[in-house]
């Protein structure tokens, strides 16, 4: 499977990310080759949406750009250097939102924003503003356990905006979010990209992105 990208608009802020680029970039799980030589370069404000139906690669693709899986050919490079040459460095520029928000249930709402905060080496200080963003101010004192799977999605997205990085990869990161955050999370990958970030995004269609490159993994 050939996967063709399209082009995308710039931008330009103080995050600005290097070029992010994959050269015959192959992904293969449980003996299954889900993709195959595929190619792109991403400069800095650049969206990538991985399109394709559930069990098409979308995940395992998302895992292994965040250096959890190794690719079965090709490579990937930030910066014109090779990610898998230094993981811990790799994966200090990233975010990676998958399916698992990774909340601890006895904990609220804010601490769990805390501790992840920390655990990436980012400022505590910046966690109200994570909250804001995505209205999370009235449950920050709600312990984990308590919250719809919206909200634990909205916790989980708190940390785009409390610990600040240049690459974005996003699994269904609408998934569970009513209308108005869902213009929430659109509303900040704009911004992000503006600042010169990159997002690579799954969706089935319930992100909109500006202009993003496509690769579509099919059936």
């Amino acid at each position: 499977m050939r996967s063709a990208v399209a082009a995308a608009d710039d931008g330009a802020t103080h995050e600005r990310a290097a070029a992010f680029e994959a050269d015959g970039l192959a992904c293969r799980r449980g003996g299954r080759l889900l993709i195959e030589a595929a190619d792109w370069r991403l400069g800095p404000g650049d969206a990538l949406l991985l399109k394709g139906a559930n069990g098409s690669g979308k995940s395992s693709l998302l895992r292994l750009l965040a250096g959890f899986l190794w690719p079965a050919a090709g490579s990937l490079r930030h910066g014109g250097l090779d990610v898998f040459a230094d993981l811990p460095h790799w994966r200090s520029l990233l975010h990676l939102i998958g399916y698992q928000e990774g909340l601890k249930p006895s904990l609220t709402v804010a601490e769990n924003l805390a501790i992840v905060t920390a655990l990436l080496g980012g400022s505590v200080a910046r966690c109200g503003a994570g909250l804001d963003r995505f209205g999370l101010e009235a449950l920050a004192d709600t312990p984990a356990r308590f919250l719809s799977s919206g909200q634990r999605r909205r916790v989980a997205l708190a940390r785009l905006v409390a610990v600040p990085r240049p690459i974005w990869l996003l699994d269904e990161p609408a998934t569970g979010l009513d209308a108005k955050n869902r213009s929430r999370l659109e509303e900040l990958i704009d911004a992000h990209r503006q600042g010169g970030g990159i997002a690579v995004v799954a969706s089935h269609g319930d992100v909109a992105l500006r202009s993003p490159h496509v690769l579509d993994l099919g059936d």
